[in-house]
């Protein structure tokens, strides 16, 4: 006992706190001082302000620290075994996402020509399965804040995961574009797994550690290009279905280990079972658990995962300009991916210019499917995700957010506009490289921005409406990158790139900022909250307006 005394005696006591909420008593308020008595030593709490992103010291999860939240002990546990683990797992469901939305380019001109498909049902293949996750995105939303995030995602993967494995077998063309459907409807859970992922985060590391998982997001449509090149010229479309399943089952057999979110179990009213979920994260990590009370923030629970809570005066430009830029960035990723393969079998933009309607020409037996040299462009503009995660990653934390998602749909337009140009094929195939990192990239950004931007009560369905609308712009854009493509290739680019401008103009006139700020608990707060020291001169600690929406 002398011995812990005696080194309480020597370390600083410090009283982490969020500006704009004050745990000080009116009588410390007017006295200017907060003092802790340990068995007659009268300690001076002493002032400690952290940086923009900088984590609490583990030292400092102190015993004169009587009341916490999950935001506190996140921060004090820091980064470690346990969140690499549930880095791997997160990826294996972005991995899925990815090759389930790469076999769409692959699978469409194979039915083309095995299925003598029109134009606009090959559009419709590709659409429907983005009207199945449109429908679902804002109910996975849902679930997952009124019954937890590991719930949600749970039944959205083995939903996707059955579906996936029963469409390999579908007969006819109504059979495939009724299951495809369905995959559609359970990949629209998917992005609730960026939810969990980011709420288990200490906000020094969230910016990169989401990004990251965006490295499995290019693994997945890699590992499906190259998947293909060996499985569709001897084993064809059907056995490439069953076995771009892989990686969902592999995660629906690991999927058991995850834990709830605990931020969600405090909302909820289960702070045992949060508490249980802290020491876990802690004993596995190496770390301390900040000792006190686990505290929840004003909000309370009935309040969670309502739609009217996106459009409080707080939130409702954010909602409306993220919608648009989430729309933008799937119309035109899923667009490029599309018109990537229709450029390569074509061999540049003035060849499909001066064909027109003679594509009709190929519906026959012996026609177009993708050659290997198709496959290997296609493969080349692929690798392009990786170069564009580490170009988010090296500019998000320096330009922000905003600006980075800006940048990246600039870049994206300007590619666009280099299409209208008679090039050869190696150029075609570097500018759609280009084009794709960067479209790739905004899509990262936002990835990053939306969980940071809204509490935790609204968290998930503000993810998942913003997913919802990009699966709108995915479920448009066959229309333009396959049907539209046949009548004017100058149309065509002219649409994305003027989409994606306005994207830009939409990043910019977002009014929060989220770099180095906490992830919001309560709507009930000033928004942008950081952790500051208080001690015994902090009359009067500097409020942090600028993520405040005016």
């Amino acid at each position: 006992m002398e011995e812990d005394l005696f080194q309480l005696r020597q370390l600083p006591v410090v009283k982490f706190r969020r500006t704009g909420e004050s745990a000080r008593s009116e009588d410390d308020a007017a006295s200017g001082e907060h003092d802790v008595q340990i068995e007659g030593v009268r300690v001076g709490l002493e002032a400690v302000e952290l940086d923009d992103g900088a984590a609490v010291p583990k030292e400092f999860a102190n015993p004169t620290d009587d009341t916490f939240m999950v935001e506190d002990a996140v921060e004090a546990i820091g980064f470690g075994r346990f969140q690499w683990k549930l880095s791997v797992l997160t990826g294996l469901a972005w991995m899925a996402d990815a090759m389930e939305m790469m076999i769409l380019s692959i699978l469409a001109p194979q039915l083309h020509c095995e299925w003598r498909l029109p134009s606009w049902q090959v559009a419709l293949l590709t659409s429907v399965v983005f009207i199945g996750m449109m429908s679902s995105s804002t109910l996975w939303g849902n679930i997952s804040d009124q019954y937890g995030r590991k719930t949600g995602l749970k039944i959205s993967v083995f939903w996707t995961l059955y579906y996936g494995i029963l469409s390999a077998f579908a007969p006819v063309y109504s059979w495939i574009l009724v299951l495809r459907g369905l995959v559609g409807f359970g990949i629209g859970g998917v992005p609730q797994s960026v939810t969990l992922y980011a709420e288990f985060l200490p906000m020094k590391a969230r910016a990169k550690c989401i990004l990251l998982i965006e490295v499995f997001w290019a693994i997945g449509t890699v590992f499906e290009v190259l998947l293909a090149v060996f499985v569709m010229p001897s084993l064809g479309w059907r056995w490439l279905l069953l076995l771009s399943a892989a990686p969902l089952l592999v995660f629906a057999v690991l999927c058991f280990w995850l834990p709830e979110s605990a931020r969600y179990d405090v909302l909820s009213g289960n702070q045992e079972k949060a508490i249980a979920t802290l020491k876990r994260i802690a004993t596995e990590n190496g770390a301390p658990m900040p000792l006190g009370k686990l505290i929840i923030s004003r909000q309370v629970s009935e309040d969670r995962g309502k739609m009217r809570d996106l459009f409080t005066p707080h939130f409702r430009w954010t909602t409306l300009l993220l919608w648009f830029i989430w729309f933008s960035n799937a119309f035109s990723y899923y667009g490029l991916v599309l018109l990537t393969t229709e450029l390569f079998q074509a061999g540049d933009v003035c060849s499909i210019s001066s064909r027109k309607k003679a594509v009709e020409a190929k519906c026959s037996l012996a026609c177009e499917y993708l050659s290997k040299e198709d496959y290997m462009d296609l493969l080349w503009t692929t690798l392009s995700e990786f170069p564009g995660v580490l170009v988010t990653l090296w500019v998000i934390d320096r330009l922000g957010r905003k600006k980075t998602m800006a940048l990246c749909f600039v870049i994206f337009s300007l590619c666009s506009l280099l299409l209208f140009i008679c090039i050869g094929r190696n150029v075609l195939t570097l500018l759609l490289f280009i084009a794709r990192a960067f479209i790739s990239g905004g899509f990262q950004a936002a990835y990053v921005y939306t969980p940071e931007v809204y509490p935790t009560a609204t968290r998930a369905l503000g993810l998942g409406t913003c997913s919802g609308m990009a699966r709108v712009g995915a479920l448009i854009t066959p229309f333009i990158a396959q049907v539209m493509l046949e009548s004017s290739v100058y149309l065509t680019l002219a649409v994305y790139s003027g989409c994606c401008l306005l994207a830009a103009l939409a990043s910019c006139f977002l009014p929060i900022e989220t770099k180095g700020r906490a992830l919001q608990e309560s709507s009930h707060r000033e928004w942008g909250q950081e952790m500051v020291g208080r001690g015994t001169n902090s009359t009067g600690v500097p409020r942090s307006n600028s993520g405040s929406q005016e």
